[in-house]
């Protein structure tokens, strides 16, 4: 009886595998690297989904064979969003009018912090933040930093109120700094007012602490200092009495 081939596409053979007699066709490579493409494609279009910071938390549950796919596609999604961030750098103080408000503030883009002076000409503490501001504007050109005249922009803005500082990050209000007692008077400087504004969320300071308790821990020691003079010159004349 000659060999017969149990793989083999013939109808005798087809009749024996329906029968239960011979085993089910052995599936062909070409079909298995098929199926693996296929997965691999479903995979790679799950990353097309993803954030950056999703990539980076998922990373773990990706077998080695996806690794090269998921970091073209993080290249790729990084490179986007340089190229977004690089529309978005200002690094300098405009000027803006009333006309301009809801566009350049209420419209000012999604992921954009807006730091906006509120301030009048001759004002001397509105002339020092306006100093301080445009050394911040290049130090974080991420931010939007403008300032307006405040009666051209909010009609019969009391003087009272300036300056006046509002912070707002997509289209919303997030701080304001209104009055001169708010800022300390003209002995505010511009570290001061980086970290002030750093608690709003209008960026990253590198600053480790605010200045202001800087400055208030020295009065105390100067204090502690004085104190401790007087105490020490006061028993002094004290034993020279006896």
């Amino acid at each position: 009886m000659a060999f017969q081939d149990p793989n083999a596409d013939t109808e005798w053979n087809d009749i024996l595998r329906k029968k239960g007699i011979l085993p089910p066709k052995e599936k062909e490579p070409e079909e298995d690297e098929e199926d693996q493409i296929h997965q691999q494609q479903s995979v790679v279009k799950s990353y097309e989904t993803m954030t950056l910071e999703e990539l980076e938390e998922n990373e773990d549950e990706f077998s080695e064979e996806d690794e090269a796919a998921m970091e073209s596609y993080r290249q790729k999604r990084l490179a986007e969003w340089k190229a977004q961030q690089m529309k978005c750098v200002f690094g300098e103080v405009n000027e803006i009018s009333g006309q301009d408000y809801v566009q350049e503030v209420n419209k000012a883009g999604e992921g954009i912090w807006v730091v906006l002076h509120l301030y009048k000409p001759g004002i001397p503490l509105c002339t020092l933040i306006n100093q301080h501001l445009c050394l911040l504007a290049r130090k974080f050109p991420q931010t939007k930093f403008l300032k307006s005249i405040s009666t051209t922009c909010i009609p019969n803005y009391p003087d009272r109120n300036l300056p006046t500082l509002f912070i707002y990050h997509e289209g919303e209000m997030r701080g304001q700094f209104i009055g001169p007692l708010v800022f300390g008077g003209m002995n505010l400087t511009c570290d001061e007012l980086e970290w002030r504004l750093s608690e709003t969320g209008a960026f990253k300071t590198d600053l480790e602490e605010n200045p202001r308790k800087q400055i208030q821990d020295q009065m105390m020691s100067s204090i502690r200092s004085s104190g401790n003079s007087l105490a020490r010159s006061h028993a002094g004349d004290e034993s020279d009495d006896d």
